[in-house]
């Protein structure tokens, strides 16, 4: 007999690959009144330009409604496209507009790149560790992981060379050379430099994510890998981190034998990104507008950073190793030996305060004593509070999980 109540429903395999981000689920844990987040990865909405998008929104609704609010091409809005293909050109890139796809958000650049890139059972490698968004948008598409050897600044040119002989056919290496999301570490010119000369020796393609680039706080970084090799490194940038995140903005530019399939891919996934938000953002920044903005952003992070920093160095258990990072968003820790950050967060979480775990950042063989701490959206003096906190919880726990380790 039928159970009528049964599903009907059959899930793709590739269903099976898909989960939930660790982050988005901690965010709903921090929602609870009390509690002081250094977890999520979200900008501060006091940087948000709200009464520069009010002023916006409304000349194009007045200048041009109904181009706004229709349909419109799938590449982008042409005069946002040329923008971008100008900021990049200034930045040692050799751009031209009609390779720039405008994206919802770069979250959806990673998703359109791996649809056009990666069948199952082929290689992708990524850097240890590496942004868990890109192997979230990757993974469904069922590539083999590799990850490459990495140190403070980033992938190791060694390891790169030896990709054609340990994961032959990598389709691309995922990097993020400025103040990368986990770790906040900075890739220098030389190492920029090496690690082009083995992607290009090993023939591995680049796909190279830059959200937090404009982040810098005492010296903005190298030029980019895609300015050095740019047939060979599909390039991704967001609106997110320097405007506001809830427009959905990015963009990715590619080199022309890939522009034409992942615009393709782009109409099959939303026909285009909104028009509306396009437009606004273009009437925001045509006329200079980062220039003045952005500094601003830079010193309050900085401060930021710097209250973060003296904050882990009076309350962090003995033995936890971290780098101020240079820009960007985010310290890195590694707890002292026989500590499980992951294990750790439910008992922060009980103290008011909330991190996010590393492991989840690793694609094979994490590093179980990591966390990542976000020192943005929390003013100096929270920054301060929670951190003696979070130090508090993790020496208390060291010490029980010492004395009961102890025979």
């Amino acid at each position: 007999m039928t159970d009528k109540n049964a599903s009907p429903w059959t899930l793709a395999h590739r269903a099976g690959r898909m989960n939930p981000s660790i982050i988005r689920e901690i965010l709903k844990v921090t929602e609870q009144p009390g509690v002081l987040s250094m977890a999520g990865g979200l900008p501060s909405p006091d940087t948000f330009p709200i009464e520069a998008m009010r002023e916006a929104s409304a000349k194009v609704l007045a200048d041009s409604p109904r181009e706004a609010l229709q349909y419109a091409a799938s590449e982008g809005y042409g005069p946002l496209r040329e923008w971008v293909a100008a900021t990049l050109n200034a930045q040692g890139q050799q751009v031209s507009a009609d390779r720039v796809l405008i994206t919802t958000g770069s979250q959806q650049a990673l998703d359109l790149i791996a649809k056009v890139l990666v069948d199952a059972g082929a290689p992708v490698a990524v850097e240890t560790p590496t942004y868990l968004g890109a192997l979230q948008a990757f993974a469904p598409f069922e590539p083999l992981f590799t990850s490459v050897a990495s140190d403070d600044q980033g992938p190791l040119p060694d390891a790169i060379s030896a990709l054609p002989h340990d994961a032959p056919g990598t389709r691309f290496l995922y990097v993020l050379p400025n103040f990368q999301n986990p770790t906040g570490r900075v890739m220098g010119e030389a190492r920029r430099q090496a690690v082009v000369a083995a992607a290009q020796a090993a023939r591995v393609p680049l796909v190279e994510d830059n959200p937090y680039g404009d982040l810098w706080f005492d010296q903005a970084p190298a030029a980019p890998l895609a300015a050095r090799w740019p047939e060979g490194t599909v390039y991704m940038g967001s609106f997110s981190k320097v405007l506001a995140p809830g427009l959905r903005l990015g963009y990715v530019v590619a080199p022309a034998a890939l522009t034409p399939k992942l615009l393709q891919a782009k109409q099959a996934a939303d026909l285009h990104t909104p028009s509306f938000n396009q437009r606004m953002v273009y009437e925001v920044i045509r006329n200079g507008f980062l220039d003045q903005h952005i500094p601003t952003i830079r010193a309050r992070y900085k401060t930021q950073r710097d209250t973060m920093a003296q904050a882990l160095t009076e309350h962090m258990p003995a033995g936890t190793e971290w780098a101020a990072p240079q820009g960007g968003m985010f310290f890195w820790l590694r707890l002292p030996a026989g500590c499980n950050a992951m294990a750790q967060l439910p008992k922060a979480v009980a103290a008011g305060v909330a991190f996010v775990p590393g492991e989840p950042f690793y694609a094979h063989a994490p590093d179980i004593r990591t966390m990542r701490l976000s020192f943005v959206t929390l003013t100096p003096d929270e920054i301060r509070y929670a951190v003696a906190t979070l130090g508090s919880v993790l020496k208390k726990h060291l010490q029980e999980d010492l004395a009961e380790a102890t025979p």
